[in-house]
């Protein structure tokens, strides 16, 4: 081997990363607690990292229809910080309408839900008698069972008076916890507002950045990497939201026409499940059709025909216009990302995984094709 200058430094990186990856392992707990620490820290500015991004769409959206002819309000700086301003009160106005009107409806809701239970038991248990009357062991079980509401009830008040008393037990750190996130979100949202405001000047500054640390080559790999993550998350999540409130609009609308229970809140069901890629829509088919079965059998038979009618109609013509192949990922490579997230991370797994496999996978198949290139291949061919 050549100890020349470039091998003596590569020879002395791997050294130094060995002797740190070895105390690491042997100092666990100290590396765990100064990461704890260096992410408390810096939790705020990754929270309003995320909230500059979700709120750049609709706020990039807004600029460009609004003030993309005017350039009188380009040179005085006035379109950036009005479209803001606008997405912000787009957003408490979306907040507001949940608290203010889904909240209530909710808790309307599991009211009723809970009195419609108490009348359907009954219903369904004389209707399992009539159908099993052949049937002597199943007609004794069913004539055995009884529901004690009251003992329901009082087991409901005793876990509640629980949980009140270890809240109370609790109080400071409660108020600590609501202090520390309110102070959390106030500078997240200040650091958000920020880089929306300033996001081309961030970005030529971090463009400045890689090409002063790394060689040309691989600065504009590395930008090329980011912004073509940033192109696939923001396709993805405006699709996904655009579906979702379409689906949910639709459901809305024709439940109203047709008298169907819970209209609004079945939407907004269906609304929000639909954010989960593949399987969200029918989980909120599968909720809506409980709350519509608890007061009509045969309307929650129909709403399961509605739902199967409506998700052909939005998949099939409204979809493919609305949103088209948003992230480029084959059916089957969602399917894989949707299953490893979602096992891994939960729902937020679910939705974070398709746009990495859509990086990933749009990365390799460049690299296949330039190694394909480079052996003289054809790619039809193959």
């Amino acid at each position: 081997m050549n100890l020349d200058r470039e091998n003596m430094k590569k020879l002395m990186l791997l050294i130094t990363f060995t002797v740190v990856l070895l105390v690491g392992v042997q100092r666990l707990d100290v590396v765990l607690g100064t990461l704890n620490v260096i992410w408390t820290i810096f939790l705020p500015f990754v929270l309003g990292s995320a909230i500059a991004f979700f709120l750049n769409v609709p706020m990039a959206f807004l600029e460009k229809k609004l003030f993309g002819r005017r350039e009188e309000e380009k040179k005085n700086g006035l379109a950036r910080p009005l479209s803001l301003l606008l997405t912000v009160v787009i957003v408490i106005a979306v907040i507001v309408f949940v608290i203010f009107v889904v909240v209530p409806e909710l808790s309307s809701t599991i009211t009723n839900l809970a009195v419609q239970i108490e009348a359907a038991l009954p219903r369904g248990q004389k209707w399992l008698e009539n159908v099993f009357r052949d049937n002597e062991q199943v007609t004794a079980w069913l004539n055995s069972v009884e529901m004690n509401w009251e003992a329901m009830v009082q087991t409901a008040l005793n876990m509640l008076r629980t949980g009140a008393e270890s809240v109370l037990t609790y109080t400071v750190v409660v108020a600590r916890g609501i202090i520390n996130a309110v102070y959390t979100f106030v500078i997240a949202f200040a650091f958000s507002c920020y880089v929306l405001i300033q996001k081309e000047k961030l970005s030529a500054q971090a463009q400045k950045l890689l090409k002063a640390v790394f060689p040309r080559r691989h600065a504009e790999r590395i930008m090329y990497v980011f912004s073509l993550s940033y192109r696939t998350f923001t396709n993805f999540i405006t699709g996904q939201c655009l579906e979702a409130i379409i689906l949910g609009t639709m459901f809305f609308v024709v439940m109203s026409v047709l008298n169907f229970p819970y209209a609004l809140l079945v939407g907004i069901l269906v609304a929000v499940t639909a954010l989960i890629p593949i399987f969200g829509a029918f989980i909120g088919c599968a909720v809506g059709a409980f709350l519509i079965l608890v007061v009509n059998p045969m309307k929650a038979l129909a709403f399961i025909v509605l739902f199967l009618v409506l998700q052909q109609v939005e998949g099939n013509l409204i979809y493919p216009h609305v949103v088209g192949n948003s992230v480029g990922l084959p059916s089957i490579w969602v399917l894989v990302a949707v299953t490893v997230g979602g096992n891994l991370m939960g729902i937020a797994g679910m939705l974070v995984f398709i746009p990495i496999a859509s990086v990933l996978y749009t990365l390799l198949r460049e690299w296949v094709y330039r190694r394909l290139k480079e052996k003289n291949l054809d790619q039809e061919e193959l």
